[in-house]
């Protein structure tokens, strides 16, 4: 629930921020010279690459989301807490990598199954490799849902 208070918190923020910069644009505008119009036209593209992205990461978001409750429902679920953790409470590098191992062997087995590209996804993250758990958790999305665009 914190992550999605957080969220439509940022979310608003940078709606906010975009409605600013918007006016900023109409100013740059008024002020008719050609440095005007380029800072306007900046104003009004950054704005809209930011809303795209932020879609983009909102899409991503709630697919993993609906992802992972459907993959727990199945039982399919891999659970952190079930890896050894150090004194510091940070989970043990070599239980991560065996973990890491055995999904990565089974999206190799079962390369079209999202569900085995999800759980290589979580292996990733919890081995602490954020760039390729998002690059599996992206096939796996991929997967899931070109089914339903079919």
């Amino acid at each position: 629930m914190k992550a999605k208070i957080t969220v439509g918190v940022l979310t608003v923020v940078l709606i906010l921020y975009f409605v600013l910069i918007g006016d900023k644009a109409l100013i740059f505008i008024r002020e008719g010279t050609v440095v005007g119009w380029g800072l306007a036209v900046a104003a009004v593209l950054l704005p809209i690459v930011g809303a795209v992205l932020l879609a983009f990461e909102l899409r991503f978001g709630w697919r993993t989301q609906h992802m992972g409750r459907e993959l727990a429902a199945q039982g399919g679920l891999p659970e952190a807490s079930d890896l050894p953790t150090t004194p510091s409470g940070r989970i043990d590098k070599k239980a991560a990598a065996e973990r890491f191992d055995v999904f990565r062997h089974e999206a190799e087995a079962a390369p079209d199954d999202w569900r085995s590209w999800f759980r290589l996804a979580d292996a990733y993250d919890v081995a602490g490799d954020r760039k390729r758990a998002r690059g599996s958790m992206r096939k796996a999305i991929e997967l899931r849902y070109a089914k339903e665009t079919s």
